[in-house]
């Protein structure tokens, strides 16, 4: 490979970079399209020809949803139905109880860490806010700071762990078996989440704001200690709900999961199973969670009832599986141009640890797009050309990848619009302390917790 043809593959990937940027920022094209016209333009000028950069972007949109569109539909459909069903409203008040009086954060959190494995971020923010605002009305904690440690406990497992689609879909991207995706996800997030918490209980006495009683905005105090209240009796705030059981508002989650754990524990113990192989797979074992949420949760529910739950769902996944499928497509041209073996050259030149180049890459997509999902799928098609040439882990790439993936959560990203409006922060000042603050210790603490993991294991 000569100095001119190394050259003009990084110049084509930069370009097609920018372009992208530009399209989802500045115009009216949508992300999948920017991302589709930047596969184009990275491989023809990067030197590929025109039959082979349409190859390219065929086969590589195939392939990345072959191993993930499946296991992103069917996740959604648990959710959707875990949702509609008041089992996620079930698991955050179980979890209340469990944790205990003041301690309303820390129930928050936990709540939203456990939530967002089957159920989107955004949308369980919103169905578990009116659960926040009552318990801060009870207890006298300001409101931000427990809808901000809600937020970031759906935030982290939304970034961290499948089979939300943005971890899903580094782990496919990167080799990463999902098994072992799940378990680094929740082991590297466990010392953040701490972190943030401490945050938001800090955050709630710089943005003391309750519900008023009216119910239809907030009052903004000035932070006494005094306010705070103990919960009597958590039973008051669920006496007028109909929810289901825990134990069955925790099946379509923990089964799966103990499903694909069991595979991933047998296949590290060199035991191979054909029965442990099938049910272990996560298009089973979530196959399974949907039935049990299905015939569990929505058992006396109509067929066309539980349909339109199901449906619901899947219409805000459409454009996400498109989006997935169009990052793997621009994957598949960085690796069939050559341009993969000619940025891992390049970024063996830089004098930066290699262990940085996945995070600064998915915070930097984040910056620009504000979708966590996507700047995961960027960063991990990059990345991924480059793990043999700098002689990086792929589960600590995948870690570090999602890392960043939890920055930079401002302006375009819906989630900080979403948490400001619902909780009634109004002043920028307030805005960037609470989401921006909040995500940016998240994510830094993460980085830390993979360089310590790399460092010792690795």
């Amino acid at each position: 490979m000569t100095e001119v043809s190394s050259t003009q593959m990084i110049l084509g990937l930069v370009i097609g970079i920018g372009v992208l940027i530009f399209l989802s920022m500045k115009t009216k094209v949508h992300t999948f399209l920017a991302l589709i016209f930047a596969a184009m333009i990275t491989g023809l000028i990067g030197g590929m020809d025109v039959s082979s950069v349409l190859s390219s972007i065929t086969t590589g949109f195939g392939n990345t949803l072959s191993s993930t569109g499946i296991i992103i539909g069917l996740g959604v459909m648990m959710g959707a139905v875990l949702e509609k069903s008041g089992a996620a409203e079930q698991l955050a008040f179980s979890v209340i109880k469990l944790v205990g009086k003041k301690k309303e954060e820390w129930a928050l959190g936990i709540t939203g860490y456990i939530v967002s494995i089957p159920v989107f971020a955004d949308s369980a923010l919103v169905i578990l806010t009116p659960l926040a605002k009552a318990l801060s009305k009870v207890s006298g904690k300001s409101a931000v700071s427990l809808g901000l440690s809600l937020a970031i406990g759906l935030q982290l497992t939304h970034t961290f762990v499948p089979p939300t689609p943005g971890p899903l879909t580094v782990a496919g991207l990167l080799g990463v078996d999902v098994g072992m995706m799940i378990l680094s996800g929740v082991l590297v997030t466990i010392i953040p989440f701490i972190v943030c918490i401490f945050y938001c209980k800090w955050m709630g006495t710089k943005v003391y704001q309750i519900p008023n009683d009216s119910g239809d905005g907030y009052t903004k105090k000035e932070f006494k200690k005094e306010y705070i209240k103990e919960i009597e009796n958590v039973e008051e705030l669920m006496k007028n709900k109909d929810l289901p059981p825990l134990l069955m508002s925790i099946l379509p989650i923990l089964v799966p999961l103990v499903m694909i754990f069991a595979n991933t524990i047998c296949s590290f113990a060199g035991i191979e199973y054909q029965i442990i192989t099938f049910i272990g797979s996560p298009i089973v074992a979530l196959s399974v969670g949907v039935l049990i949420a299905v015939y569990g949760l929505a058992r006396d529910k109509d067929k066309s009832t539980v349909m339109s739950y199901m449906e619901d769902g899947i219409k805000s996944t459409g454009m996400i599986m498109l989006i997935t499928g169009a990052g793997g497509a621009l994957g598949f041209i960085v690796r069939d141009s050559g341009i993969g073996t000619a940025l891992g050259e390049l970024v063996l030149n830089l004098p930066i640890p290699a262990i940085l180049i996945p995070f600064i890459i998915a915070a930097l997509m984040r910056i620009a797009l504000g979708s966590a999902t996507v700047a995961l799928t960027t960063a991990a098609t990059l990345t991924a050309p480059l793990l043999s040439v700098v002689g990086l882990d792929p589960i600590i790439a995948a870690m570090a990848t999602c890392a960043g993936g939890v920055a930079f959560s401002y302006f375009n990203d819906s989630g900080f619009w979403v948490f400001n409006g619902m909780y009634g922060l109004k002043e920028m000042k307030d805005q960037m302390y609470a989401k921006f603050g909040v995500s940016m210790v998240g994510s830094l603490t993460a980085l830390a917790i993979v360089i310590i993991a790399n460092m010792l294991f690795f």
